[in-house]
């Protein structure tokens, strides 16, 4: 079972490589089979699987420049979610959004994640075209 701490560090770890850009770090907590499920229909919307899709699409994320701000770990027996205040300003599009990155962990490692939306016609917005 993964522990509190480790799931804390987890959640940090992964805030922190968005915000950094930094995707060797992120690669550290991620299971090679991880999985990202985003709702929508817009560019970074649907299902990515395995390390490199997950990070690729991080990384689009990140290139949109978001602020991602950690307002809570919240943690069960064996998984984690993040609580989070995402946004961002592009042209005259505005993201200001509040998510839940469900995390399920296997051997200390992220082995899924779900993200659910507050705002998911402003996500579609946002995202629809390229940066």
């Amino acid at each position: 079972m993964t522990t509190k701490e480790t799931k804390h560090t987890l959640a940090k770890t992964f805030q922190k490589a968005l915000t950094d850009k930094n995707w060797d770090l992120m690669s550290t907590i991620m299971s090679p089979e991880v999985s990202w499920t985003l709702p929508g229909s817009n560019k970074i919307s649907g299902k990515a699987s395995g390390i490199d899709a997950v990070i690729n699409r991080a990384h689009l994320i990140a290139s949109y420049g978001l602020s991602f701000e950690l307002l809570n770990v919240l943690v069960s027996k064996d998984n984690m979610a993040l609580s989070l205040h995402n946004t961002a300003k592009r042209g005259a599009l505005v993201l200001d959004e509040y998510l839940a990155t469900v995390c399920e962990i296997k051997k200390d490692r992220i082995v899924s994640i779900e993200t659910y939306l507050s705002d998911l016609d402003g996500m579609n917005a946002f995202f629809e075209d390229l940066p």
